[in-house]
C-alpha cells in the first residue's frame, strides 16, 4: 500500500485538535477537564457567573420588595436604613431589589445576544471557510464592513432608528455581535479542511454536511466557547451603556444601566444610586472575563501543565 493511501486510511475516524494535529479531540477535552480544577480564573469566574445566575433565577424570592413600587415617604433612604439594606432611590424604590431583578435583564441580554451571534457567526464562518471562492469573498467582505463600523455606535444607531426598548437592544447587539465569531470559525475551518482526517472522510464518501458537523465543528468548539463567554460580558456592558443613554430598558424596568442613568442627578447627595448598580456591572463583567480567560488556557492543547 502506498504512503498516501495508508495515511488516509489511518486518519479515518480520527478527530484532531486544530491547534495540535497529533492530539485527538477526545484527549484534548479530557486534558482540558483535568486542568479546570487547577485554573484559578476558571474557578473564580465560574463561581461569580454561577452566583449571578442563581440570583437572577431566584429574584422573586430573594428581592425583599417590589422593584417597581414607589414609596415616596421613604425616598432617598441611605444604605443600612430599616427595610432598605442598600438604600432607596428618589421614588422610594428599594435599591437591593432593583439590583437583584436587574441581574435577570443583564443575564438575558448576554444569553440571547450571544446565542444569536454563535448561530450566525458559526454558520457563516463554517460555510466561508469550507467552500472558499466567492462564498468566502462575500462573507469576508461583509465581516470587514462590520468591523469597520464602531460596534457601540452602530448598535446605538440601530436602536435609535428602531426606537428605545429592550427588544430592540437584543436586535442591535445581535447584529453587531457575530463578526468576531465568524472570523474565528472561518480561520479554524480553513486550517482544518485540508487535514488528513477530512480528506479521509471525503475518500469514504462523506457528504460536505457530515464532514462539517462531525469533523470541522467539534474541532472549532474551543474558540467558540471562549469567544461566546467573553462576548456575554461585552453584551452586558453594551446593554448597560445603551440603557444609560435612555435607549435600552425603559422605566420602571430595573436595568442596571437605567438605574445609573437616573442616579447621576443625585451623584453627590445620594451616590449609592449609582454605586451599587455600577458594582453589579463590574462584578458580572469581571466574572465573565475571568471565565473566558481561564477557558482559553484550559482548552488550548498547546499549554503544558
Amino acid at each position: 500500500m502506498n504512503k498516501p493511501a495508508a495515511r488516509l486510511i489511518g486518519a479515518i475516524g480520527q478527530r484532531i485538535a486544530p491547534l495540535d494535529a497529533t492530539i485527538p479531540i477526545a484527549s484534548v477535552w479530557r486534558l482540558s477537564w483535568r486542568r479546570v480544577g487547577r485554573n484559578r480564573n476558571v474557578i473564580i469566574g465560574f463561581l461569580v457567573v454561577g452566583l449571578m445566575a442563581s440570583v437572577a433565577l431566584s429574584a422573586p424570592w430573594l428581592a425583599p420588595r417590589d422593584p417597581t413600587h414607589n414609596d415616596l415617604a421613604n425616598a432617598l433612604r441611605p444604605p443600612n436604613s430599616p427595610g432598605f439594606p442598600l438604600g432607596s432611590d428618589n421614588l422610594g424604590r428599594d435599591i437591593l431589589s432593583r439590583v437583584i431583578w436587574g441581574s435577570r435583564i443583564s443575564l438575558t441580554v448576554g444569553l440571547v445576544v450571544q446565542s444569536f451571534a454563535v448561530v450566525v457567526g458559526t454558520l457563516l464562518g463554517l460555510v466561508a471557510g469550507f467552500y472558499g471562492g466567492w462564498t468566502d469573498d462575500v462573507v469576508s467582505g461583509l465581516t470587514n464592513v462590520m468591523f469597520a463600523l464602531p460596534r457601540l455606535l452602530f448598535a446605538l444607531a440601530i436602536v435609535a432608528a428602531l426606537g428605545p426598548s429592550l427588544n430592540n437592544v437584543f436586535i442591535a447587539l445581535g447584529i453587531v455581535g457575530w463578526p468576531m465569531l465568524c472570523r474565528i470559525v472561518r480561520a479554524q475551518t480553513l486550517s482544518l479542511r485540508g487535514k488528513d482526517f477530512v480528506e479521509a472522510a471525503r475518500a469514504i464518501g462523506a457528504t460536505d454536511l457530515k464532514i462539517i458537523i462531525r469533523h470541522i465543528l467539534p474541532n472549532a468548539l474551543s474558540p467558540i466557547i471562549v469567544v461566546a463567554t467573553v462576548g456575554m460580558a461585552r453584551a452586558i456592558l453594551a446593554e448597560a451603556s445603551l440603557s444609560f443613554l435612555g435607549l435600552g430598558a425603559q422605566p420602571p424596568m430595573p436595568s442596571w444601566g437605567t438605574m445609573m442613568s437616573r442616579g447621576q442627578t443625585y451623584i453627590w447627595s445620594a451616590p449609592w444610586l449609582m454605586l451599587f448598580p455600577g458594582v453589579a456591572i463590574f462584578i458580572a463583567v469581571l466574572g465573565l472575563n475571568l471565565l473566558g480567560d481561564g477557558l482559553r488556557d484550559v482548552l488550548d492543547p498547546r499549554v503544558r501543565d
